[in-house]
């Protein structure tokens, strides 16, 4: 009996060692887990579920990355960027081309769309069918000169005169609330206000810059870092693109699925909203590409080249600096 008791108590010792061991080592995998934050460009929707894919299905993590991931501050993200409050940012080719231009040091690492599908929106009752029917109408935007660029440009191919659009600034308003406040026609991202327009009955005009112009088929959004991060930190840089990118390649394959994971990380979105927009983009982050977020330097010069010509830009960038697919996996096979 005395043998057994013995051996039991033994075999409890052993247990509580390997349960203990077990423990801390699970400990120091957390302990060692390098934190990283990216910087979001607007409330979580659609665009970011690559994003969040990755974190939750634990791909960050395989890389041992710990991400936290950050609603937007005040202040441009290129700027916060570069100045190192976070390690990636969302931001835009054309908010990225105006920060270069301006010698901030940032550089686009991924598109997370590889088309533009914003354009021009309005009710079927306004009758605006093209930049021409821009003419005496009313335009609701958020005050950026590269608006009135596009617009300006749109309408002159057209014959239209810019003399005769009324432009209001309406910031971050509701497109649907602005649309009974007289204002005629908007730009929106047809991968959010499109389909909730489809989720609400309201037919649309939808003008899509892509089809326009080429010049207009530019990036939007992209994912970036600064050149301090990418020549200090590439492994990291390589970790958390490769991370993202199958976490995007997750969104790509099983929208309904990372919906849901959208969903879980901000509760307060339209469930209906989210699922539909999620099935819109699956076919859009990657779409013609050879492999998610690739960029092309022509795409990227003809957009620097649009700003310049129109003085949205004081000076012409590099365009072979302010993007890489360096990072981007490698493709398969």
């Amino acid at each position: 009996m005395k043998k057994i008791i013995c051996l039991i108590l033994t075999i409890c010792v052993l247990l509580t060692g390997l349960t203990g061991c077990t423990t801390k080592k699970k400990e120091a995998q957390t302990v060692s887990l390098q934190k990283v934050s990216v910087l979001l460009d607007w409330f979580p929707n659609t665009n970011h579920t690559g994003i969040y894919a990755a974190k939750d299905l634990g791909y960050y993590k395989a890389e041992g990355l710990d991400v936290e991931i950050v609603q937007p501050s005040e202040g441009g993200n290129p700027q916060l960027i570069a100045a190192g409050k976070a390690d990636f940012a969302i931001s835009y080719q054309e908010e990225v081309t105006t920060a270069r231009s301006q010698d901030i040091p940032v550089v686009a690492l991924a598109a997370v769309i590889q088309h533009n599908t914003s354009g021009f929106a309005s009710p079927l009752d306004k009758n605006i069918k093209s930049p021409r029917d821009f003419e005496g109408k009313t335009y609701g935007g958020w005050g950026s000169p590269a608006e009135t660029a596009v617009l300006k440009a749109l309408m002159t191919k057209y014959g239209a005169d810019f003399n005769k659009l009324k432009i209001v600034n309406i910031g971050d308003a509701d497109f649907f609330a602005s649309m009974q406040k007289g204002i005629d026609f908007s730009w929106i991202f047809y991968g959010w206000t499109g389909i909730e327009a489809e989720q609400k009955g309201m037919d649309l005009n939808f003008i899509e810059l892509k089809n326009e112009d080429k010049v207009f088929d530019y990036y939007t959004p992209v994912i970036i870092a600064s050149e301090a991060e990418i020549s200090k930190n590439p492994e990291l840089v390589t970790k958390f693109m490769r991370a993202t990118a199958k976490g995007y390649d997750y969104a790509v394959k099983s929208p309904d699925k990372a919906a849901a994971i959208l969903l879980k990380n901000a509760p307060e979105l339209n469930k209906d909203l989210v699922v539909a927009s999620q099935k819109y983009l699956a076919k859009e982050y990657q779409s013609d590409a050879p492999r998610w977020g690739e960029m092309k330097s022509e795409v990227w010069k003809g957009y620097a080249d649009f700003m310049f010509n129109n003085k949205l830009i004081d000076k012409n960038i590099d365009v072979n600096k302010a993007f890489t697919n360096q990072y981007l996996p490698k493709q398969e096979g």
